[in-house]
């Protein structure tokens, strides 16, 4: 038995069901420019890590600096991606160039072999952190005299996190005792438990820490005032990446017109980091640390 199929002519589309098929071929007609711009920017492939409240996974927009960092690469003219690491692994990698850069990063001359450091945007203050019970303190302001603040603790046990830059003067300090641990949640579960007397942390990042992980620990331990130091915080460039001194010039740029537009005060803002703005003129001011 043969079947016979009968064709049957589609009706004219209707008035409006032109001025859609209108609207959609011009969408279309417009999407390969747009696609074809985005694929002539350079792009820079970035390391960074879960260092929260600075930059996290989970953290809206991936936090303040996530943000900042890559806004100031798109205005320099890079698509920039980024890969959470641990932080010893993004700092292997990209000092063998396997990644362009790496951050948020502490200045330190001794990393200026393999890294050229951008310009430096704000971060917080460091130093350390101790049980309430204990009678440790300052004899010496350290944001004066931070070697000698140091001697005067050189009888204590200090908890560290690997791979870590903390201040040139204390990790040259090699008359203090110090353990590394892989994160800084670990060196908090260690203060708490008197495995150690001290630990190098950012306040900040303590603070968010114990709020979300262990607030039962907030009442006995506490920020050793004052900071060592304000930390400004850099993206590091590899040396090993072809086009370094290129990416390091639009980042830059790119960080100069942010600043200079309110974009960088309000993403500190928007993320609860106000208060972060107020060090610039005391950094300024006192010159607690170099800007490189």
């Amino acid at each position: 038995m043969i079947r016979r199929f009968h064709w049957i002519r589609p009706l004219p589309p209707s008035g409006s069901a032109r001025r859609t098929l209108a609207v959609l071929a011009l969408s279309l007609l417009l999407l390969p420019s747009s696609s074809i711009m985005a694929a002539q920017r350079p792009t820079t492939i970035l390391a960074t890590l879960n260092w929260e409240p600075y930059v996290g996974e989970e953290m809206r927009n991936f936090g303040f600096v996530y943000e900042l960092v890559t806004e100031a690469f798109k205005r320099g003219g890079y698509t920039p991606h980024v890969k959470f690491l641990p932080w010893a692994r993004a700092l292997d990698m990209t000092q063998r160039g396997e990644m362009d850069a790496l951050f948020p990063e502490y200045y330190s001359s001794s990393r200026l072999e393999n890294f050229v450091y951008s310009d430096p945007f704000l971060g917080g203050p460091v130093g350390f952190y101790i049980r309430n019970d204990s009678d440790i303190q300052f004899t010496v302001d350290p944001r004066r005299n931070q070697l000698e603040a140091l001697q005067e603790l050189s009888q204590y046990k200090f908890g560290v996190v690997r791979g870590y830059i903390n201040t040139d003067t204390f990790d040259s300090a090699s008359f203090l005792y110090k353990e590394d641990v892989v994160d800084d949640l670990t060196n908090l579960q260690r203060l708490y438990y008197n495995r150690v007397h001290l630990i190098f942390i950012d306040k900040f990042v303590a603070r968010y820490l114990l709020e979300k992980n262990y607030p039962q620990y907030l009442r006995d331990l506490r920020f050793l005032e004052p900071p060592l130091e304000v930390k400004f915080l850099y993206v590091a460039f590899s040396k090993k990446a072809p086009d370094y001194k290129d990416q390091l010039a639009a980042f830059n740029a790119g960080l100069k017109a942010v600043k200079k537009d309110g974009t960088l005060q309000e993403i500190y803002t928007r993320h609860g980091f106000r208060e972060v703005l107020e060090y610039e003129g005391e950094l300024e001011s006192r010159r607690l640390i170099p800007a490189h």
